[in-house]
């Protein structure tokens, strides 16, 4: 199995209407409800702009998302699937519902992480 990240760009909904948002948020409900009813999602959220800091090296903490960024993630989904192809027909739910495109990555699979998760009885 392997995990991946399905995200759409923030601004990427501003095309929906208010009074179509409580519709979107339905069936964006659902896309997940679908996922979680399929064993396949792990976790998801949308993430909020200007709540943003950057943690340098040193622990000082500063205002971000960096000054360059042009684009951030606006929400997202991680689904743990057999293969790419699974991932991507869950993106396409979620664009479905979320009426915008979908960006989809695989996650770096890290061994040591999942041993101490499998010793912490957290999976």
């Amino acid at each position: 199995m392997a995990r991946y990240l399905i995200s759409f760009n923030e601004g990427a909904m501003d095309h929906i209407s208010e009074e179509e948002l409580p519709e979107v948020g339905d069936a964006a409900h659902a896309a997940v409800q679908e996922a979680v009813d399929a064993g396949v999602f792990v976790f998801g959220g949308g993430l909020q702009r200007q709540q943003a800091s950057i943690v340098g090296t040193d622990g000082l903490v500063a205002d971000g998302p960096y000054p360059e960024t042009k684009e951030v993630i606006g929400g997202f989904v991680v689904v743990d699937v057999a293969a790419r192809e699974e991932a991507l027909k869950w993106a396409a739910k979620i664009a479905a519902a979320c009426r915008c495109a979908q960006e989809v990555r695989e996650l770096g699979a890290d061994p040591r992480v999942d041993e101490m998760l499998r010793q912490s009885d957290r999976r």
